[in-house]
């Protein structure tokens, strides 16, 4: 695609990115600062760009990548890792070592609040908080999609009410 026309797409299609980038970061500057990132991105690989394809689709995939890549710097940036050889407040009690049996009877309230939920909507709500899609639940239980997600959603519903004066 030549130069003119591909600055020509890209101008038009700056709005959308705007909104897809605010969508994106939920911040106007860090939407702004994506929306140039993209841009420039899009401008130093034109030449990559086959034409007649699907521009928007292509510019829009640069975009998300270039967050989730952003977004993975960051994380790596705020990891910090103790490398000191201090130990000294590795075996001191913390707070919440002291509150332990407290803890604990905490736990054991909330068990016996799911073991008394019924079997039929007990299985999926504890595969579900396993880890478990709903989709995967559907057909490891062999049921529609839609009556896994209701009794997620009812076994949700009655722990509420029934820990509703429970204070964790």
């Amino acid at each position: 695609m030549e130069t003119t026309k591909f600055r020509k797409e890209l101008l038009e299609v700056q709005s959308e990115l705007q909104r897809f980038a605010y969508k994106l970061t939920n911040d106007k500057d860090d939407a702004n600062d994506l929306l140039q990132e993209t841009s420039l991105k899009a401008l130093a690989n034109s030449d990559k760009f086959v034409a007649g394809t699907n521009f928007k689709g292509w510019i829009l995939t640069i975009m998300r990548n270039l967050f989730i890549n952003n977004y993975r710097k960051l994380l790596r940036e705020q990891t910090y890792v103790d490398t000191s050889d201090n130990l000294f407040l590795l075996n001191q009690i913390t707070e919440s070592e002291e509150h332990v049996v407290e803890n604990d009877y905490d736990v054991k309230e909330i068990k016996k609040a799911i073991n008394s939920l019924s079997e039929e909507i007990r299985v999926p709500f504890i595969m579900h908080v396993s880890g478990f899609k709903y989709r995967e639940i559907a057909e490891k239980l062999n049921l529609p999609l839609g009556t896994v997600k209701s009794r997620i959603f009812l076994s949700r519903h009655i722990l509420q009410e029934e820990l509703k004066d429970f204070v964790l």
